[in-house]
């Protein structure tokens, strides 16, 4: 993790959750974090709680393209450049998919799908421009991967983590084919103890007793970004030990 000292990381939905938990383990290994969320109060309390030199908030709504493309521009007028993106952010709605108006599928797209794509473009720019080494994180979930071990519909939430890993795996073939120095590595956890995600427990009737915790997923991010440089961990699982098949419907 000694490369990535003084570097600068973008989090979103760094305001509670996971998203915090990513930020406190980033900046304690001295890499200043760039924290998006659409909440300033708890920002500003993350803020207070890790260092205003290491965590620096931003209120960005990323479902707002020109709010990405101004909160870059004041990262690199100010910070330089990114040289980590954690897409984290995330949204689930309870409505099925029959029963949805298209702004709810668009709300969660956006979210969920789109504003990765926008930031991770923005990002890599940034690095490319700078000849710089860097990474992007996805932090995706097993409906990503075994929407079919899910018993319920889960509207779009399924198809929006489903896209995020074909996401990961194109923006690897742009990355190799410009020989940029980047990783790309899309995480997708089982249940985790997460508000964001208390709606899709109460909506599958689970209860969050022996669920992954945030930290667990914090520091799958440090054991990714701690890999020797010639080595890159494309997708990672996380699951809950011993849970077995039960876990994987996160």
């Amino acid at each position: 993790m000694n490369a990535w000292l003084g570097k600068v990381a973008v989090v979103t939905g760094a305001s509670g959750g996971i998203g915090l938990a990513i930020s406190k383990a980033l900046a304690s290994y001295g890499i200043r974090v760039i924290g998006l969320a659409r909440r300033m109060e708890k920002l500003t309390e993350a803020s207070a709680m890790i260092g205003q030199y290491l965590f620096h908030p931003i209120e960005c709504d990323i479902k707002v393209e020109d709010e990405i493309l101004n909160t870059f521009k004041y990262i690199e007028e100010h910070f330089g450049g990114v040289d980590i993106l954690v897409n984290n952010a995330g949204i689930f709605n309870r409505s099925y998919i029959i029963d949805s108006d298209t702004t709810e599928f668009q709300d969660v797209i956006n979210t969920n799908l789109m504003a990765p794509a926008i930031l991770a473009r923005e990002a890599m720019n940034s690095i490319k421009k700078r000849n710089a080494r860097g990474h992007i994180i996805n932090i995706s979930g097993t409906p990503g991967l075994y929407l079919q071990a899910v018993t319920v519909p889960i509207g779009m939430y399924g198809p929006s983590k489903y896209g995020l890993k074909a996401l990961g795996i194109e923006l690897r073939h742009e990355i190799a084919l410009a020989e940029l120095n980047i990783k790309l590595t899309t995480i997708s956890p089982g249940f985790v103890q997460s508000d964001m995600l208390k709606d899709l427990y109460e909506f599958l009737n689970l209860s969050e007793d022996g669920f992954l915790k945030d930290t667990d997923i914090a520091d799958t991010v440090i054991y990714v970004l701690g890999t020797p440089e010639s080595v890159e961990i494309a997708e990672i699982t996380v699951l809950v030990q011993g849970k077995g098949s039960n876990a994987i419907v996160g």
